[in-house]
């Protein structure tokens, strides 16, 4: 395949392609954001972490076509519920969706033989974003302007 930067094979370019692990990483530090952006009570934020997980999976699935059919199962069984739960601040809903996708995310990396990943929520928020309710939105619309 010719490009600006020269001609590249298809196995160049599928060599470049994230890793499984590339794309784990970044599902689990959404996965971790959307946590504590729930229990901050910024569901807005919760929800885009949660559907920012859920993208990353459709890239994993289109990479690592052999995973397919799990992920499929486990965004409408586990990434839903969580969703839906973000939809009606619902914190208790939450934790117990959340807790079940994890669960079943690590039962489904002992499935695919990487047992030895096993993903736990750290016990600190990240501290790269303000993960409580935006004031903007707790204040009323007056805020914004």
């Amino acid at each position: 395949m010719r490009t600006s930067h020269g001609e590249l094979s298809l196995e160049e370019i599928a060599e470049a392609l994230p890793s499984t692990g590339d794309l784990m990483a970044l599902i689990g530090t959404a996965w971790w954001k959307c946590a504590y952006a729930a229990r901050g009570g910024n569901w807005e934020l919760a929800a885009y972490f949660a559907r920012r997980a859920r993208g990353i999976q459709r890239r994993l699935a289109v990479v690592r076509p052999k995973y397919g059919a799990d992920i499929a199962r486990f965004e409408a069984e586990r990434i839903a519920p969580v969703l839906a739960a973000t939809d009606r601040k619902d914190a208790g809903t939450f934790e117990r969706a959340f807790a079940a996708a994890t669960d079943d995310a690590n039962a489904l990396h002992a499935k695919w033989g990487k047992s030895y990943i096993r993903w736990v929520l750290p016990d600190e928020a990240p501290r790269d974003l303000d993960l409580g309710p935006s004031p903007a939105r707790a204040q009323g619309p007056e805020a914004e302007r």
